[in-house]
């Protein structure tokens, strides 16, 4: 679930254009203050990002935040990571404001998605094709502060530091982002749609294409069908694979599924047998690849034995705020079956997500149909409670 951020025009609001010469600007925003979400949106200070090489200052226009698995996590379960008072939000689409010291591939006017698992381009990871990982930038919950300097580009009115998020803390009208956490797009391209883009819709497409690699003909069991559960069948249905499964305990997901391109669906709660074992019978012996969405380790192990042995892959994708450890033994391994993670859908975000974009715009992937509210962004907690009560797909914030 998630809620996305909207860009109108952003740039004709009032607020006073940052530069090395002026105070800080006041911008709207909305901090955790503790554990447990802040109550009002207030305004705090943001410093110019022309102070630090490397920095772009961005428009926050929309954002389809999406986050009971991941902003919601942060903010009212994970004490591990808390850094208060702090800026949540990774999912949005904007413009850029202006650009810092050494920032060559974008300037202001540009319109561009932020990216929490950022590309820097030259380190050994950004180099290889093996991995959409980066030494540098890649996600980091624990991070709070900007990479290159170990501070933070927000403060309170009274100087006090305001922490960052995922490299990204979308839930501010201005957010100051490294370059290398910036992707440009086609400014003909719907800001609405793209901001899907920035996380869930992204990640779930990418488990099929690129983690699993869903080839045509084949068939694919898809468990829990949130907006992640749904990308990935959007994914696997324009790869052509030929039996997409759904597995959810909420019929009530089952029809948006339909239209996602799913064949067939599982209700755990309507079966005697384990989910695993119905959905060998229903494939004569189990699914090319099963993507796991749920972020249940239970549920990962049925994902993992609905695979057929000798070749079946599953890819996880769901978030796991929980101790419990992988719930298979090495020796079920032998059977040929394999399992893998994946972040951001193995997108290389700088250089790959363009391209994704354009496939969207082109009906490759279907995006309508994910932003299922859509609020102005002083209404934010209610958004979180549309999510939080399972109402929701994603929600698009406008500011």
């Amino acid at each position: 679930m998630a809620m996305l951020l909207q860009a109108r025009r952003i740039l004709t609001q009032t607020l006073p254009r940052c530069s090395s010469n002026s105070s800080p600007a006041f911008v709207k925003l909305l901090g955790l203050a503790s554990r447990g979400l802040h109550d009002n949106v207030s305004r705090s200070k943001l410093f110019d990002p022309n102070a630090t090489s490397g920095n772009v200052i961005t428009c926050n226009g929309s954002r389809a935040d999406h986050n009971k698995v991941t902003d919601i996590v942060v903010a009212l379960k994970n004490e591990a990571q808390r850094a208060y008072p702090r800026i949540l939000g990774h999912e949005a689409v904007g413009l850029v404001e202006s650009v810092g010291e050494g920032v060559t591939d974008l300037k202001a006017g540009d319109h561009v998605i932020p990216i929490f698992n950022g590309e820097c381009g030259h380190c050994p990871y950004c180099t290889t094709k093996t991995t959409n990982l980066c030494q540098t930038y890649r996600v980091n919950p624990f991070k709070s502060v900007m990479e290159n300097d170990g501070k933070c580009r927000f403060s309170t009115k009274d100087g006090e530091p305001i922490f960052h998020f995922l490299n990204t803390s979308t839930f501010t009208e201005y957010s100051v982002l490294d370059s290398a956490c910036v992707v440009k797009i086609d400014p003909n391209s719907p800001l609405k749609k793209m901001s899907l883009l920035s996380c869930g819709v992204s990640t779930g497409v990418g488990a099929a294409w690129n983690a699993a690699n869903v080839q045509a003909g084949s068939s694919v069991a898809i468990f829990g069908l949130g907006a992640l559960g749904l990308a990935a069948s959007e994914g696997a249905r324009a790869r052509g694979a030929s039996k997409i499964i759904g597995v959810d305990i909420n019929p009530g997901k089952f029809n948006k599924g339909k239209e996602m391109g799913m064949t067939h669906f599982v209700n755990p709660k309507d079966i005697s047998k384990p989910v695993h074992q119905t959905i060998r019978e229903m494939t004569g012996g189990g699914v090319d690849y099963s993507i796991e969405c749920a972020g249940n380790v239970e549920v990962l192990r049925e994902a993992f034995l609905s695979t057929h042995d000798g070749w079946g892959k599953t890819v996880v994708v769901g978030i796991y705020p929980t101790p419990k450890m992988l719930p298979l033994h090495p020796m079920e391994l032998f059977d040929g079956r394999s399992i893998s993670g994946t972040i951001f859908g193995d997108f290389k975000g700088k250089s790959q997500l363009p391209e994704l974009a354009k496939a969207c715009m082109n009906g490759v992937v279907n995006l309508d149909g994910f932003i299922t509210h859509e609020l102005p962004f002083e209404k934010i907690n209610e958004a979180f409670e549309l999510l939080g009560d399972g109402k929701a797909l994603r929600c698009l914030l406008h500011l």
